[in-house]
């Protein structure tokens, strides 16, 4: 069933809300707002254009960051207030870099009690760095630490990889227990930017130890 734009129910600020897909996986990329005028320049151009609540102004996804989003459909739902935007991703669809928004996972575990924090899980914690660094070698932006190991070539990488490889040994050597979280968090850390200068993915990395984990080691 075909729906037009007059059809629509925005809310009393104009804004609709509005899901973001990739339109491959149909996952969840972003939950958004368009007003009108936004939606109008997304179908216009087929990349997403939306209305920013926070500084009041349109904006294109991906006009400063280039991760852009190809639009691929636009599906409106049964009360014409909602729209899902099947796109084709460029990049990621967050700021952290990581591929959507939703990211972060609350749990089972029952509402958190306030003040208290949930303890971070490795592998999102991990899965979040590498979309960060991810990001840096695509824009490279100055000044920060990331962008100079990668412009310093793959042999400073290494280098720091086995700075932080013995650092992390000296440490747990001397049995000092917060020096080795410090030391294994930067060793991490410049693994997963030698990772990512290699194009290596955490799946890959993933499998080979899934596999070696059902070899009775």
């Amino acid at each position: 069933m075909k729906i037009a734009l007059r059809d629509l129910r925005f809310d009393e600020q104009g804004l609709i809300p509005v899901i973001v897909q990739d339109a491959s996986s149909r996952h969840v990329l972003t939950l958004a707002y368009m007003n009108a005028e936004s939606l109008i320049k997304t179908l216009e151009t087929r990349e997403t254009w939306f209305w920013s609540r926070s500084r009041s102004c349109l904006w294109h996804k991906g006009e400063t960051s280039g991760n852009t989003q190809r639009v691929v459909d636009v599906l409106v739902d049964c009360d014409n207030d909602a729209l899902t935007v099947l796109v084709a991703p460029h990049g990621p669809a967050c700021h952290t870099g990581a591929p959507s928004c939703f990211h972060n996972d609350i749990g089972f575990d029952g509402l958190i009690e306030k003040g208290a924090e949930r303890a971070p899980n490795l592998g999102e914690v991990l899965k979040e760095l590498y979309g960060v660094v991810e990001s840096r070698k695509r824009e490279m932006p100055d000044g920060s630490y990331t962008t100079y190991l990668f412009d310093q070539g793959l042999d400073q990488i290494l280098k720091k990889v086995g700075e932080e490889s013995a650092e992390t040994i000296i440490a747990a050597k001397n049995e000092d227990r917060d020096a080795t979280v410090r030391e294994s968090s930067d060793l991490l850390y410049h693994l997963i930017v030698l990772f990512v200068q290699q194009g290596l993915s955490l799946q890959e990395i993933g499998a080979e130890l899934r596999g070696r984990s059902t070899k009775n080691q």
